[in-house]
């Protein structure tokens, strides 16, 4: 059985396990019951009434939080030479092409999010083992495979995200950070989740949003009430 520490204890005392919260309700605890030494996420994990195995009933989108994300986010711009200061204005870490594939191929991984164009796509394929599982192959269903490179760098920049319901049928992303006002959390959070509600596969009979928790690095859960969000 685990054991709590004295900080763990006072977490879950200050949580009523009895009620769901509001989303503010939720946002504000969440800060009070975080007890790290570092700025800790927060996250959101949507159980969604889904069935993640059929094609037509999967759930992948984009959205952008409007107070960002919290995280320096570190954004690689795979692009020609004609598009390079473009990428650099907007604000991208890494750019150029071809000694960048070249340190992908050696396992150099350091960045969060790659953006590129359509005609560098086929160069990106065999590297499709190295880049997939960590999710940092650019796909055009997340704008992070454009002509309009400046605007896709910038947008990563400002706090536009990717998610993806797994395959027990949850969607799990950061919202922004424990030293973000209660107001920002939930300003995030209810984007994500308003952004859910507009993709409800058609598919999809039930409950659609069966739980909402919300939660920050090592803190305990706390349970949204779906229906009042």
């Amino acid at each position: 059985m685990a054991r709590f520490t004295k900080n763990q204890k006072e977490a879950h005392a200050k949580i009523d396990r009895n009620r769901m919260y509001s989303l503010e309700e939720a946002s504000a605890l969440v800060k009070e019951i975080t007890n790290v030494k570092f700025d800790a996420s927060v996250d959101l994990a949507v159980r969604l009434g889904v069935d993640p195995r059929k094609a037509n009933q999967m759930v992948r989108g984009v959205v952008t939080l409007p107070h960002g994300t919290g995280k320096d986010v570190k954004v690689l711009a795979l692009v020609t030479p004609d598009k390079e200061a473009e990428a650099k204005e907007a604000g991208a870490d890494y750019v150029g092409l071809n000694e960048y594939l070249d340190k992908i191929k050696g396992g150099w991984t350091d960045v969060d999010v790659i953006v590129t164009m359509p005609s560098v796509m086929g160069k990106l394929g065999p590297l499709g083992r190295i880049l997939g599982p960590r999710g940092l192959m650019p796909n055009p269903k997340t704008g992070t495979v454009t002509m309009d490179v400046g605007k896709a760098v910038a947008d990563v920049k400002g706090g536009k995200i990717d998610f993806k319901v797994d395959k027990t049928g949850i969607v799990h992303a950061a919202i922004g950070k424990v030293s973000f006002s209660a107001d920002k959390i939930a300003g995030n959070a209810k984007e994500l989740i308003d952004t859910l509600v507009k993709l409800k596969p058609a598919a999809a009979k039930g409950v659609y949003m069966k739980s909402i928790h919300l939660s920050s690095t090592m803190s305990p859960s706390v349970q949204l009430d779906p229906k009042a969000v």
